[in-house]
């Protein structure tokens, strides 16, 4: 039982076609995301690298939308060849920041290589480990908070159940998918998800991708401002009737 159930926790996002599995069971049991794939689709698989360079990609691109992080990541790249953490450490801080990384990105930097050159963290070592200890390992550095972690599980590791409740466009995605009165707070996020386990991060895909249409639309959410908002509890559970008193996400 404990051996099949660590084989479920660790299933990985490999390929499109993990993607589609996870949303097949995600739009058969929940209404909201089904309305939301109705209207943005299949979301795009985002594979990062393990290891160094897939962890420095998530801190560049803290903050920034994708298509700015995309363009700095190309010219840090260009200026870190080849791109491990004793290269990086050889870098002049002038040359990071004419490629445009802040000061505080590249302390940041510069702390999680020179904790890989000095053998204090091993990333490989986290590739199977429960995401309590990745946590645990990442925010011991300075300059990685829980949000650096969660994408890092998410992107580079790949795994199908990571969820990233503090990230801020995903919070907005999750208020305007379930019509909510106000945006989710960290625990609210967390009761959501429960009920998308064990496709979260493909949830969290589908739901960024939501936020991307609405914003380059500026359209209503799901097509309707005169939709009534909701409290938490009740968007869970008026879909199907279900009594408010339920707990959060036992409704989909």
């Amino acid at each position: 039982m404990r051996r099949s159930a660590h084989k479920k926790k660790m299933r990985r996002i490999g390929s499109d076609a993990d993607i589609r599995e996870g949303l097949a069971a995600l739009v058969s049991t929940c209404p909201h995301l089904a309305r939301i794939h109705a209207l943005a689709g299949d979301p795009p698989l985002r594979k990062r690298p393990r290891g160094f360079e897939g962890l420095a990609r998530v801190i560049v691109g803290q903050q920034l939308s994708i298509a700015s992080a995309g363009a700095i990541w190309g010219r840090v790249e260009a200026r870190v060849k080849p791109f491990d953490a004793a290269t990086l450490l050889a870098v002049p801080e002038r040359d990071l920041r004419k490629a445009g990384l802040s000061r505080g990105k590249i302390a940041t930097l510069r702390e999680v290589a020179t904790a890989i050159d000095r053998g204090a963290l091993k990333l490989s070592a986290l590739d199977h480990a429960p995401e309590e200890v990745i946590h645990a390992e990442l925010t011991a550095l300075k300059g990685i908070g829980p949000w650096t972690a969660d994408i890092y599980i998410m992107f580079s590791l790949a795994r199908a159940d990571a969820w990233s409740p503090g990230d801020l466009a995903l919070q907005h995605a999750v208020k305007d998918a379930l019509l909510l009165a106000e945006r989710p707070s960290l625990q609210q996020m967390n009761e959501v998800a429960e009920a998308w386990r064990p496709w979260r991060g493909v949830a969290a895909r589908l739901l960024w991708s939501y936020y991307a249409l609405r914003r380059k639309s500026a359209a209503s959410p799901l097509g309707s401002e005169a939709r009534p908002r909701f409290k938490l509890r009740t968007a869970l559970t008026r879909d199907q009737g279900a009594s408010p008193r339920r707990k959060p996400g036992s409704s989909f």
